[in-house]
């Protein structure tokens, strides 16, 4: 079936919504995961194939719309900046599992949760990005959160390096931790592009 230019246009913010979808579910997976001790790499791999789906379809369709609801470098950079949260969260996980982590530190369960309350607001967001309404308060939560994790990434190194005595230890936990900020860090970046993509629309 051949799709309307309007129903194009429409398709984009389909797939948007279905990408912040998958993007809460990744990092609230991955929050209960770190919170319960358990893996969930099996789910949080699924959840990475089905977001580079999504993303593969955007692709496609900019390629195949001649006129776009958005500029097409911002489609694919969104799009981009909102896989690259899923791939970092599910490679946290890979980590995790790599490592045989036996018992999850506190701090790494303060990012997981901070994580997850971010991939609430970028789903939020998502689903306001065709009339850009009301993404500010998203953005500026995400920033919040991006502050305090990076807060606590400081604290928890500062304690790593000062108390772990066992080198291996200290080097599967840096990374880790070092992983869990870069997911955060990736759910600000998203977060700045959706407000650059909406500042440049209004």
């Amino acid at each position: 079936m051949r799709l309307t230019p309007i129903t194009r246009g429409r398709r984009f913010f389909e797939l948007f919504d279905k990408q912040g979808a998958i993007v809460s579910e990744t990092l609230s997976e991955l929050s209960r995961s770190l919170l319960e001790g358990r893996s969930r790499h099996a789910r949080l791999r699924d959840l990475e194939h089905d977001c580079d789906d999504a993303t593969h379809e955007i692709h496609n369709l900019v390629n195949n719309t001649f006129a776009t609801p958005l500029e097409p470098e911002d489609i694919l950079l969104l799009a981009s900046s909102l896989d690259d949260i899923v791939d970092l969260a599910e490679e946290t996980a890979d980590k995790v599992d790599l490592y045989r982590v036996q018992s999850i530190t506190d701090p790494a369960k303060e990012m997981g949760e901070s994580l997850a309350k971010a991939g609430v607001e970028i789903a939020a967001a998502l689903k306001n990005l065709e009339g850009f309404a009301e993404l500010q308060p998203h953005r500026a939560e995400i920033h919040r959160l991006e502050n305090e994790s990076d807060r606590m990434v400081r604290v928890a190194i500062g304690d790593l390096f000062s108390g772990v005595k066992d080198a291996s230890e200290l080097v599967k936990w840096k990374d880790i931790y070092d992983l869990l900020e870069a997911t955060m860090d990736a759910c600000e970046h998203a977060a700045n592009v959706m407000e650059t993509i909406a500042i440049k629309n209004a």
